[in-house]
């Protein structure tokens, strides 16, 4: 594993720094899931992370607790939506992580009527 990598192995949760059009970042704390060398979020479409992004791909991340508290160093990336076959396998990584939590997110979602896209984040 990546030495950048490293402290995220185990975490629960990586905050996702995405930047507005004014440069001023937005700290968001997600689940994630990390596969040869990405990590992988994945959240709602048309979230604001997902326009952020859309505009700007640069992002920072860091491993937190689930209020976004910083657990390590930030650490610089680059963040692009993943394709279809990422995304099935992300799907399956994220539900071996998160089990029953996941399962009952997915349920409010559908309920709700939303999609989901996975973000996938090379860092430097």
């Amino acid at each position: 594993m990546d030495n950048k990598l490293a402290q995220f192995a185990k975490q629960q949760f990586i905050n996702v720094e995405t930047y507005r059009r004014n440069g001023q970042g937005v700290p968001t704390p997600v689940w994630f899931v990390e596969d040869q060398g990405t990590l992988y979020v994945r959240t709602v479409d048309g979230s604001g992370k997902i326009k952020r992004i859309r505009n700007n791909p640069r992002v920072r991340v860091t491993p937190c607790d689930m209020r976004g508290g910083p657990l390590g160093e930030w650490v610089e990336g680059q963040a692009r939506f993943a394709d279809a076959a990422e995304t099935k396998r992300v799907d399956r990584l994220l539900t071996r992580k998160y089990g029953f939590q996941k399962a009952m997110f997915e349920i409010m979602s559908k309920l709700q009527g939303r999609k989901d896209t996975v973000i996938a984040i090379s860092v430097r």
